[in-house]
Parts: C-alpha cells; structure tokens; sequence
C-alpha cells in the first residue's frame, strides 16, 4: 500500500530545508530586528520571514489546504491544515543560544499525521509520520551518516526516571508548581533543557518524560507524530490528546499514566 503522507512528509522536509537557510543566516545577525508582540513575546524578522517561505511554498504547493502559523494566524478552512512555528525557541534565537527550531505539522481531522522539528543550529533534525516511523539526522556526523530511527526508552520505573519540566515559572504560573515538585521528589532526575528539544530527547531515548504549560498549537503539533511515531506517548498535562489544550506531557509510554497521577495530586 502506498503511504497517503509520505508526498507531506517530502514537502515538509523540503520546505524545512528553505526554512533553514533563511533562520540560520539571520542567526546572531548584528543587524537582527527585534519587536514585542501584543502578548509581550519577542518576534525576529527572521521569524516573520520564515513563516512568509512557508506560506508561500504551502500555497504554491496545497492550495486547498489551511494554515495557522504563530507569527500571521490561521487561513483557509480545511480538514486539512499545516501548522507551522517557524521559530521555535525566539528568546533562545535572539540571545544566540543554538536551542531552536522550525516546526512543521500536518494535522488532517484534528490529529498531527506529518512532523518535522528542524534545528540548523545544533546540526539536527527530527521527523515522523503516520505509519512512517520517526528519525534524526546529525549534520555534525559524516554526510554519508544515514537517517537514524527514533525508539523511546524503556524506562518502567518513575525512580529510574529522567524528566525535563522546561520552566519553573511556567508550572508556578498554572498553579501546579507543587505538583511538579511532587515529581522530582520522585524520579531519578531533572533538567530544564527547554523548547522542542525536551521532547526530541524522549524520542530518542533520552529522557523519559517531558512536559510544561502555556502552549500553543504550534508549539505541540510537530512534536506529536515524532513522539508517536517514536513509540512514546503526548497529552495534555491532564491527559487530553492533541495539542489543543495549552500543555503538554510526553512520556516514553511506559511511565505517562503515572506520570499523569503524580501530577493530578
């Protein structure tokens, strides 16, 4: 059978290749223009910039497919709709730290089917699809070096555990800070490595949990095929599926239900 997005997955990967020429040549830019958004969120014109690549080559490309992008909203009605962040990590860009990405969704009936998190600066990037399985690449490896598959750990025990909670405030702010300290009494360890990397490392194996508050769809939707794909588990926080309701938890699968009971007490 033929895969019904592996021509998405294409396009989505060719697309994170014009993405990454433009946010990578912007990148510690002396001349970087820098604004506050009405949520008092930095935007780059390297962000705006882009998202305007994107839109264009998704217009030239899916016509008939809708957009929602961080940085010019949603257009278009279809069950078909690209979701597109086009720099994840903008505080990290503007100050130089190499921790940020562009990130490219498909989501077809509400549900992420097509995932590309693609970070120039750290030489990597990750994708998945439906039924297509989820991979890396290292630029900083040897070019011949193929496409790596992804596989969550196997971690069974909250104690064995590595989590990422990503920002201290942002728990505090959603009145679960103590939920979360309930947590890291509880695992083995925790790091804040932020953005979409928390959520690239449990697909490869790395960490075992990862999650935080105050998101947006375009946060969450290309992480969710990489992380499925991958064999690990993405909810909300409270367990919903999807990245539609401003929190995220994923987990290697093994520990998500746990994970959730810890932090629901």
């Amino acid at each position: 059978m033929t895969d019904p997005y592996a021509d998405d997955l294409a396009l989505a990967l060719e697309i994170a290749d014009a993405a990454d020429a433009i946010s990578l040549d912007r990148f510690m830019a002396l001349d970087l223009v820098v604004e506050k958004k009405p949520d008092r969120t930095p935007v780059t014109d390297a962000d705006r910039a882009v998202e305007r690549e994107i839109r264009d080559r998704l217009a030239v490309a899916r016509p008939a497919d809708a957009i929602l992008g961080e940085e010019y909203g949603s257009a278009g009605t279809s069950s078909r709709q690209w979701i597109i962040d086009p720099i994840d990590g903008t505080a990290n860009y503007l100050r130089g730290v190499p921790v940020w990405a562009t990130l490219i969704s498909l989501v077809v009936d509400g549900e992420p089917v097509v995932g590309v998190v693609s970070s120039p600066a750290l030489g990597r990037r990750w994708w998945g699809a439906l039924g297509q399985g989820a991979w890396t690449t290292d630029s900083t490896l040897a070019p011949s070096t193929p496409p790596r598959r992804l596989a969550v750990s196997s971690v069974a025990r909250l104690d064995d555990a590595s989590v990422s909670y990503n920002s201290l405030k942002g728990w505090d702010e959603a009145g679960r800070l103590d939920s979360l300290l309930a947590l890291s009494r509880g695992v083995w360890r925790t790091r804040a490595y932020g953005e979409m990397w928390s959520y690239m490392l449990v697909a490869e194996g790395a960490l075992d949990v990862a999650g935080e508050f105050d998101l947006q769809p375009y946060d969450m939707a290309a992480l969710i095929p990489v992380i499925h794909e991958a064999g690990g588990r993405f909810t909300s926080v409270d367990g919903t599926p999807g990245p539609w309701s401003g929190s995220a938890l994923a987990t290697n699968g093994l520990l998500h239900d746990e994970a959730l009971r810890v932090l629901s007490e």
